[in-house]
């Protein structure tokens, strides 16, 4: 029952963290959040699925989605 509780409020914490961060956010939007930008997702250049941005280019945003 302890370790139910302790995994509920660890839980917890993580969501209200997550909410606090977008709170805190100009316009609850994240920066760098395209996966083109990370080297460690992708190794092979490519450009992002959500703007058809390439890895060199910055300010990724969902323009290009109807």
């Amino acid at each position: 029952m302890k370790l139910l509780l302790l995994t509920i409020a660890l839980l917890g914490i993580a969501f209200l963290g997550i909410a606090i961060k977008i709170w805190a956010k100009k316009d609850g939007k994240f920066a760098g959040t395209c996966a083109s930008q990370s080297p460690f997702l992708n190794q092979d250049g490519e450009a992002c699925g959500m703007c058809g941005k390439l890895p060199g280019e910055q300010d990724c945003k969902n323009d290009n989605i109807a």
